[in-house]
């Protein structure tokens, strides 16, 4: 079950219109894919996809994973895995 729905998220500026090659439906693990950050499907599917791995069941954890990927995590980092491990790496020093 999605811990976050669109109608959930702290930011309201996403876009709500995937372009391929972006799929609103994506499935699977976060892996080398890159994440585009203002892409709202993208953005839930992940953070609901993190919410699930780290067995998540709170929208405070969502909202967080959320402000740290748009506020915390560098600008360099781009893959899903890489941008999951750094959120895993800095949850406990996160200012939020």
């Amino acid at each position: 079950m999605a811990v976050i729905t669109q109608a959930d998220l702290y930011f309201k500026d996403y876009s709500w219109t995937a372009i391929a090659p972006d799929n609103p439906k994506v499935t699977g693990e976060p892996d080398s894919t890159l994440l585009n950050r203002k892409e709202g499907y993208e953005i839930i599917y992940f953070i609901n996809k993190l919410c699930s791995s780290w067995n998540f069941t709170q929208k405070a954890s969502a909202t967080k994973i959320e402000k740290m990927i748009r506020n915390e995590v560098p600008s360099n980092i781009h893959s899903q895995l890489n941008i999951k491990n750094w959120i895993n790496d800095n949850w406990n020093n996160s200012q939020y």
